[in-house]
């Protein structure tokens, strides 16, 4: 379902589970936190690629998978989407993006710690964390407000509204848009061109970009604490049992 293929230096992470317009469970984040941490150690991986499949980059959490994981004893500790995130967050090989379709929940909170992020027309970038009484993640309360100012980030975040590529890329959220058909193409070339850069220049000239992560990884972590509450809470509890019911309907 994680399909990874390394050449020229760019590690190519392929979210390949188009059944389910690639709904992230514990196994596939695993495998991706697996990919970015091998990253940081393996001087022959210099820029990652993050691709999906035609017309859906991820659904966002496969919710069922997700649920076995933060109810169970270990709670959001134990859940491999915190490994994930914080991989994220610890990243230090430059990430590339090319978003094909849907872009739900973490699949767009995890582009605020992209350096370039590709978008085809019929990209479409949506939070509804809210919506299923929970808050942000990755981050993203901290990064969202930073990048794209506090009233988009309120409408992304909050209001949970969809943004189309056009919009994402005016909020500073995509750096180009390109037809589906070249997507990958483009995004593979820019993965490419990072690569062939001198390593150690590309790597300090990115660390002072991104600077002190310690308040990123403060926010992260009260982040997961709150997500982990907001599970628990009624609210949360009757978002999940109507959007469940509303998912075995459609099936």
């Amino acid at each position: 379902m994680i399909e990874i293929e390394t050449a020229g230096g760019v590690q190519v992470l392929r979210l390949n589970r188009p059944a389910k317009k690639n709904a992230l469970t514990g196994e596939m984040y695993t495998a991706l936190s697996e990919a970015l941490e091998r990253g940081n150690d393996d001087p022959d991986i210099r820029a990652h690629l993050l691709c999906g499949v035609p017309g859906a980059f991820t659904a966002g959490n496969d919710i069922a998978d997700f649920l076995q994981y933060a109810m169970g004893d270990g709670g959001m500790a134990d859940a491999p989407v915190v490994r994930f995130l914080r991989a994220l967050a610890r990243c230090e090989t430059p990430l590339v993006a090319a978003v094909d379709g849907l872009a739900i929940g973490v699949g767009t909170t995890l582009l605020f710690h992209c350096d370039m992020v590709y978008a085809s027309p019929r990209a479409l970038f949506k939070t509804p964390f809210l919506d299923l009484g929970l808050v942000p993640e990755a981050g993203a309360s901290l990064l969202a407000p930073q990048r794209m100012g506090h009233a988009r980030a309120f409408e992304l975040l909050c209001l949970g509204e969809g943004f189309d590529p056009v919009r994402a890329k005016a909020a500073g959220l995509v750096n180009h848009i390109v037809a589906e058909e070249t997507i990958e193409l483009e995004a593979l070339q820019c993965a490419k061109a990072i690569a062939a850069k001198p390593a150690e220049a590309m790597a300090l000239s990115r660390r002072l970009l991104i600077g002190d992560r310690t308040v990123l990884h403060a926010r992260m972590e009260e982040e997961i604490e709150l997500f982990a509450q907001r599970l628990r809470s009624e609210e949360a509890k009757t978002a999940f049992t109507a959007f469940m019911a509303k998912s075995q309907a459609r099936d």
